[in-house]
């Protein structure tokens, strides 16, 4: 039997967290190596592990991946999240492409001067209540059914949970003017496995903060 998945990152969210919200939501357990210092990242490349030098890096089924697309429709096909067919494939794809692109938004915030944070932080409001937002609630009302894709969890609904929830770390109405997306919030999270990555003691990580933002600037060199 193989062991279990391992995640190779530091201790912040950054680019792994939707890999470990995506396995999470498969209840699939998964260990965790932390990168704490350059020197452990360096580890990593000289060991010649990462194939293009470069985290997240996940241990699964004897192959050592990268590329956090690759990584998470590996485990999406794997556990059944991605669909029946092609055509469901595409619109999973382009509903996870949107909310990767507001989610990297939130992701750099904490990374960004001081004096440009509130507009970068408006723009981001702005963006998600008007540019991507609306496309998932248009979606949930025009079929009128639980899920994005197909009336089935997918790897799409699992990211617009946890892009949902980012949203809501910067504006906690932010779903005002949405309110299927505000009954959409209320189901996944009750998804047993889900329910349970959102429980505290859980490996899922907390915002970023300071001392995140500086540890991950020693270890990259940013």
């Amino acid at each position: 039997m193989a062991g279990k998945p391992k995640l190779h990152y530091t201790k912040g969210r950054g680019k792994m967290e939707s890999v470990r919200w995506l396995l999470a939501a498969a209840g699939v357990e998964f260990e965790e190596e932390f990168i704490e210092t350059k020197e452990d990242l360096e580890k990593l490349r000289n060991d010649g592990v990462l194939l293009f030098q470069q985290v997240p890096m996940v241990e699964i089924d004897g192959m050592r991946m990268v590329q956090t697309r690759a990584i998470l429709s590996y485990i999406a096909a794997k556990y059944n999240l991605y669909g029946k067919d092609l055509k469901e494939r595409a619109w999973i794809d382009m509903y996870v492409e949107g909310t990767t692109d507001l989610m990297g938004m939130i992701m750099f915030l904490p990374y960004q001067p001081a004096d440009t944070k509130e507009k970068n932080l408006a723009l981001i409001i702005e963006r998600a209540t008007t540019r991507y937002f609306p496309v998932y609630e248009k979606a949930l009302k025009d079929h009128g059914q639980d899920y994005l894709v197909g009336n089935k969890l997918s790897w799409a609904d699992v990211h617009l949970l946890e892009a949902i929830l980012m949203a809501e770390e910067c504006k906690p109405d932010v779903l005002s003017a949405f309110p299927l997306l505000q009954a959409f919030k209320g189901r996944i999270s009750n998804i047993p496995t889900i329910k349970k990555f959102l429980q505290p003691g859980s490996q899922r990580k907390p915002p970023t903060d300071e001392k995140i933002v500086a540890v991950v600037r020693k270890i990259f060199n940013i």
